[in-house]
């Protein structure tokens, strides 16, 4: 039964270390910024400066990191560069942060109506 035990707490230690380096890739706010605005689709790095209000440099720098880290794809037409999520995982993460803390509903949005468990 102990070993048992062991094994599974080997196997979560392995889940939960990979779930924690997946979060630090999305920890800056502008990466998590530049993630939202690809769960709809396709952009331009244009349309992506426009749209969140980040400079060329600083936008450069978050896309490079996340392409790094496997969870953006980039494809070049003409002069622009097109960006989409190439992780799966990123969408479903940004979906349940966007209803845990953005959406309007059911006071679920930005903490309201969280229990304190301390």
């Amino acid at each position: 039964m102990i070993e048992t035990l062991s094994s599974e707490v080997a196997g979560m230690k392995a889940r939960v270390d990979e779930a924690s380096a997946f979060l630090k890739k999305l920890s800056n706010p502008d990466r998590l910024l530049v993630a939202c605005a690809l769960v709809d689709g396709e952009r331009s790095v244009r349309e992506l400066e426009d749209l969140l209000g980040i400079r060329q440099p600083g936008l450069s720098q978050q896309l490079a990191a996340l392409r790094e880290a496997g969870l953006i794809v980039g494809r070049k037409e003409g002069k622009q560069v097109f960006y989409r999520l190439a992780d799966p995982r990123v969408e479903t993460f940004i979906i349940t942060m966007h209803r845990l803390f953005c959406a309007p509903s059911g006071g679920e949005a930005a903490g309201q109506g969280q229990e304190n468990h301390d």
